[in-house]
This record gives structure tokens, sequence and C-alpha cells, in this order.
């Protein structure tokens, strides 16, 4: 079986969303990565174009909300936000929990070319640590 990981934040629009993009690209068929919010939104475009300049496609992601995985069996859970670390469920004994945060780029104001530099801002930083955990399996 794949380690199984999933990546919480809040909205599942942003943050979480990236990191499953880039952890499905760097890991490839060694893991299952899903991802979740506690308060779903949607896709964020921004976090779509980011991904996309560095040739990941997550154009057919969509937010789902935490309890459509409930009862599911996962090997890492990661929480990429302060508040899904708070709000995050219990999962199963033997599920690692990881908690980076991260500041969220939705939340950058000012035009369209300052939100997309917050954007590749918080998704290097993202792919950083997914790096090293990657590299620590």
């Amino acid at each position: 079986m794949k380690t199984r990981v999933l990546i919480l934040c809040t909205g599942n629009s942003a943050r979480s969303q990236m990191a499953e993009g880039l952890l499905r690209h760097m890991a490839g068929d060694r893991l299952e990565v899903h991802s979740a919010g506690t308060r779903p939104g949607s896709v964020r475009p921004e976090a779509i174009a980011a991904l996309a300049e560095i040739g990941i496609d997550i154009r057919t992601h969509w937010s789902k909300h935490v309890d459509d995985f409930a009862g599911q069996p996962f090997d890492y859970v990661i929480t990429v936000c302060d508040h899904a670390k708070q709000s995050c469920p219990v999962f199963p004994v033997g599920t690692r929990r990881i908690h980076w945060s991260f500041e969220d780029p939705a939340a950058a104001t000012g035009d369209q070319p300052h939100r997309l530099a917050e954007f590749r801002r918080i998704r290097d930083q993202i792919s950083h640590r997914l790096t090293e955990f990657v590299d620590s399996l």
C-alpha cells in the first residue's frame, strides 16, 4: 500500500491545494495525496496560476471538507495553517501529525501582480518543506 497523506487548511483553497499539487508532483506514485479544509471554499485562481508557472496543473482540483475523509486511515496528516491545527479532527492511532504554519496568501491585498507574488512566495515555502518531508521518507 502507498503511504497516504492528507493536507489540511481552513478553506482548502490555497495553501493545502498548492501543497497537494506539489507533493503529488514530487512523490509521483510513491504517495497517495489528498487535501481538505475545515471550512472549504473554492480553489483560488492565484494558486492555480502559481503552480502552473512551475508546470503543475491543479485546474481540476476542488475544495473538499475534512469530513469527506472521516474514518479513512492516513499515515500523515499535515496541517498548513494554525486554525486547521486547532480544529483538526482526531485521526486513528498511528497517524503522524505534522504542523507547518504558513501565512495565508489569499489574505494579500493590492493589485493582481502583488497578490500573485504572495502566492509564489508561499508556494516556494511549502515546496521547501515538502522537499524535506519527501527526503525523510
